[in-house]
């Protein structure tokens, strides 16, 4: 062997490495972008999935350049990465000028990994396709249908927290919003009942909590993937744990195998998916959609499921929290509640639920004060130029929208950091810029799920508000401290409140 040669052909590679790398972290400053200075191989994502929440960076970025223009330069990991901060540029983004920015860049191998391929992932036409099919199963009408699911699930969780209540005892509320959360997804999306409110340990539960358990080299793998696909589809990288992959795959075949041979027809998400994978329509539809594969179908329970069950019950967390420190907020609450409640005879009907406005003020300071995803990743689909501006991006240029930063801005949200449901009152929803509350996206690639996420989580408070009160404990993280391994926004070591009975 020629080790002259080897070791020539070693240093080429690292100073042309060096010089492509160089070249990369000087993008934003020969465009005159405001940056953060990145430091090689993670860019800006140091300290990320391991010191703290990728949320955090954002926020810290977002308040650190805003001001300087209308857009600020990140890098994730050699990648430069567009922070747009104008709220008016953001409409453009997410609505107005779609048509650059229409994928997430959220890794997909339908090969390898096939529940990779659902709708939030998807890029193109297919998500065009896959959201023309689901679209219909997301309505107000179909929400009604489900909605006794729900009611079944909460009377139970109620119930659960009564030896909790009486005891006066200090409970772990993470986890069992996370088991009542998983206990209404299984069984609106899967017709199953998980029962993990009386057995945490049950398989569903289990495989729903390690999807979201990411340790700090996992995390940053995620953010390797998202920035560089190719990559990762020519080494056959998953996202999706394998054990993980094979229970809900096996989960999902048994079920439809057995509903179908039966002819069993439910409330659920699974059987309006069924429909369409059959005969490419709703039953009480005439408009085809085009029939789904069982991978698709597959791919489509599973989102619903993983992000039905940790957004809500992280909401309902952070809300509990926050009304476990304003005792009189949670009483307005608590009264809107029993008042509603009254009106319609003790019953959670859907009707009682859609008229529980202040909760869902509380809802909305909530995911202001801790947006569960806090950024949304767009990939440009061609060049672009932003409007007023002399920058121009290339097609596949990658911008993040600081949901977190946009949210705790003092500009935007006086005293940011004070929690106060009066501030989505409907006159101050008017007066305050439309874009500024971002914690299920805008636009055509908005949150398909937003209807039954607010519904679940509406219905978890108000059947827990109405009989229990809630206070915090020496072990209540005060300040927050948020968990820097969790693929989306949750407290770092759960979040301890006493329940006692009103």
């Amino acid at each position: 062997m020629d080790w002259t040669l080897v070791a020539l052909s070693v240093i080429t590679f690292v100073v042309v490495g060096y010089l492509w790398v160089k070249k990369q972290y000087r993008f934003f400053e020969e465009k005159g972008v405001p940056f953060v200075r990145p430091k090689f191989p993670l860019g800006n994502l140091w300290g990320v999935g391991k010191k703290f929440h990728s949320g955090e960076l954002i926020r810290k970025i977002y308040t650190k350049l805003k001001g300087k223009d209308v857009i600020g330069g990140v890098y994730f990991f050699t990648r430069p990465v567009v922070m747009p901060f104008d709220l008016d540029l953001l409409k453009h983004i997410l609505v107005k000028d779609f048509q650059y920015f229409h994928d997430r860049n959220i890794y997909v191998n339908e090969k390898d990994d096939p529940l990779s391929g659902h709708l939030f992932a998807l890029g193109g036409q297919r998500w065009k396709h896959l959201r023309n099919k689901l679209s219909p199963t997301f309505t107000s009408g179909k929400m009604k249908m489900m909605h006794s699911t729900i009611i079944a699930v909460a009377q139970e969780f109620q119930n659960y927290l009564e030896d909790f209540a009486e005891k006066k005892e200090e409970i772990e509320v993470k986890d069992i919003l996370g088991r009542f959360t998983t206990d209404v997804i299984g069984s609106c999306a899967f017709g199953l009942e998980c029962n993990s409110l009386k057995d945490p340990d049950t398989q569903f539960r289990v495989m729903g909590k390690k999807v979201f358990d990411f340790g700090g080299f996992e995390f940053l793998k995620l953010f390797f993937l998202s920035m560089f696909p190719n990559v990762g589809r020519t080494l056959r990288m998953r996202v999706t744990k394998p054990d993980v992959s094979d229970f809900f795959m096996g989960v999902l075949r048994e079920t439809i195998d057995y509903r179908e041979k039966n002819n069993v027809k439910r409330n659920d998400f699974l059987s309006l998916l069924i429909q369409i994978k059959n005969t490419g329509k709703l039953d009480d539809e005439e408009v085809d959609l085009g029939k789904m594969t069982f991978e698709e179908l597959a791919a489509q329970t599973f989102i619903f499921f993983i992000a039905g069950f940790e957004t809500s019950s992280s909401t309902m967390t952070f809300a509990l929290y926050e009304l476990s420190k304003n005792q009189k907020v949670q009483n307005q609450a608590r009264e809107e509640v029993n008042r509603v409640l009254e009106k319609y005879n003790g019953e959670y009907t859907y009707e009682a639920c859609m008229e529980l406005k202040y909760i869902d003020q509380v809802i909305k300071e909530t995911l202001r004060l801790h947006p569960i995803v806090p950024n949304l990743i767009r990939s440009l689909g061609q060049d672009y130029k932003i409007p007023d501006r002399d920058y121009v991006f290339k097609k596949g240029t990658f911008f993040s929208i600081p949901i977190f930063g946009i949210h705790r801005d003092p500009d935007i949200y006086p005293d940011p950091d004070r929690f106060d449901p009066d501030r989505f009152t409907e006159e101050n929803i008017k007066n305050r810029h439309s874009y500024a509350w971002l914690p299920f996206g805008e636009g055509p690639r908005n949150c398909v799920g937003m209807r039954f996420g607010m519904m679940q989580t509406r219905v978890g408070l108000a059947t827990l508000l109405s009989k229990y009160r809630i206070t915090p404990t020496d072990r209540t993280p005060i300040p927050m401290s948020y968990s820097p391994t969790s693929a989306v926004l949750s407290p770092r070591d759960g979040m301890w409140l006493k329940i006692e009975k009103v």
